[in-house]
Formats: structure tokens, sequence, C-alpha cells
């Protein structure tokens, strides 16, 4: 056996303790052996756990009955079995009710049935101590998932509350880029467009359009694309370039964000050429 198996006999009659042990003598079980409820209370808390006790039905002093009811309140995962000489019903009921008993075994008794029933007992009292521990476990899981859902629910809370307000942040720094009285693009690394405000249609081919995402070589006329590609780091760079018939300024610097993301904004208007 894997574990130690340690099982309490408690009889007034030393005779019933010696056949118990005589019994049980080539199992591996530790045996322990009282003559009164007293005395098997005082092993229990001395050898806790015990994970069976056998206690005769009729003893002077505390009653078999008396003594597994404390056994009961207070080592509740011990299996507790009766022995008694009286089958009496009453007794029987009595048992059960106070003791929470679960066998009630006739003297004599029959000794393959005792070994059987004590086995089983034993499984019973390992399978109850698997399913507590499981039960703990799962409860502590429980308790973590909510935890985890509850910081999850405040998370998306938070995140939320920032998308919404990087939302407005942005509606609000469109509406700025669209009231500025000059053209504004907005390019990436690859030259592809990322941003523009509502004065920047002015300056495409009708029919082209603005959609982001579109390379600036769709967008603009040569002579600014190879203008954005040859800004220079850190600077201000400005030019002139004929565009629809009519001379364009144009300026463009390029960008880095805090993310470190990268790219070119370029302006365009017809009035700050010499500024």
């Amino acid at each position: 056996m894997e574990k130690e198996v340690k099982i309490l006999f408690v009889d007034d009659e030393p005779n019933v303790l010696r056949a118990l042990e005589r019994l049980l003598m080539d199992e591996q079980y530790t045996l322990l052996k009282a003559g009164s409820g007293d005395e098997g209370l005082q092993l229990l808390e001395e050898n806790e756990p015990v994970p069976l006790v056998i206690s005769d039905y009729r003893m002077p002093g505390m009653s078999g009955v008396e003594f597994l009811k404390t056994v009961y309140e207070r080592w509740p995962e011990t299996v507790r079995i009766v022995l008694s000489g009286y089958a009496d019903t009453a007794a029987i009921v009595e048992a059960i009710n106070e003791g929470h008993i679960y066998k009630f075994i006739p003297k004599p008794w029959n000794d393959d049935q005792l070994r059987v029933t004590i086995a089983k007992a034993v499984e019973v009292y390992f399978l109850r101590r698997e399913n507590t521990h499981l039960t703990d476990e799962l409860r502590q899981t429980n308790e973590r998932l909510v935890e985890l859902n509850e910081e999850l629910e405040q998370r998306v809370r938070e995140r939320t509350g920032e998308v919404i307000f990087q939302n407005r942040v942005l509606k609000r720094s469109q509406h700025i880029l669209d009231s500025l009285p000059v053209a504004v693009f907005g390019f990436d690394e690859q030259l592809e467009l990322v941003q523009h405000n509502r004065r920047a249609h002015a300056f495409v081919e009708t029919g082209i359009g603005l959609s982001l995402g579109h390379p600036a070589s769709e967008v603009l006329p040569p002579a600014l694309v190879d203008f954005l590609r040859e800004i220079p780091a850190d600077q201000v760079a400005a030019t002139k370039v004929m565009l629809a018939g009519k001379e364009i300024c144009a300026k463009g610097t390029r960008i880095e964000s805090e993310d470190g993301q990268r790219g070119i904004v370029l302006v365009l208007d017809r009035t700050f050429c010499d500024s």
C-alpha cells in the first residue's frame, strides 16, 4: 500500500482487540487499539489522520455512539464502523443518526467479510479525500477564473475608454487638419497615403480622388514624388512645381512617432512660396 493507513480499534474487551489484530496482521495497516472512547480520542489526536475507526457499540463510560459522534464532529473524514452483538433496529438507527457510520457489523463477524468491508472503507476514505482535494482545486480555479474575468472586464472597460478617447482625439485632429488653409498629405516610409485633409482634394487631378493606401505616384505628379524621396532628415524642404498649369509651393518634412513609425508630411499651397 502506497500510503500509511492507520486503523483504530476501540473495544473494552481485550479479546476482541486481539482478534481484530490477528485478522489484519498480514495486511499493510498500522493498527491502533483503545479500550475506551476517551482513550480512542486521545489516540486519534496523537496519530491523525486516521482513515478508519472500528468501535464497539456498548462500552462502559462513553458509549460507542457517543464516541463515534465525537469522531464525526472532530474528524469528519474518518470512516466509522460499528461492531455490536446487539443488532436491534433501534441501536442501528441511533448509530447511523448520531455517529454517521459507514457500516454496522454484528458480532461475531465473518472474517472474510470484515476484511472486505475494511478494505472498501479505506478506499472510500481516500476517494472522499481525493474528491475533497479536487473540489477545492476546482473551487480555487473557479475563483481565479472569476478574478481573471473581472480583471479582463476592467481592462476592456479601460481599453474601451481609451479607444473612445482616442477616437475623439482623432476626430478633433482631423477637424483641425480640415480647417487648415493649406493642403496636407501624410505618407508612410513606403510613400503610401495614410492621411490627408479636405483641401488636399483641390490639388489632385479630377477623377483620381484620394484613397488611403494609394502610392504617392498615383496621387501626386512625378516632380512631387521625387521631391518626397529627396527630403533630408530633420529638415524642412521646399520646392515649386507646376500643377494643372499653376505654380504650387510645396514644403515637406520627415517625422517619427513615439512608437517608431516614420513618414513624411507634405504641405501644398499657392501663397507661401516666398515665406
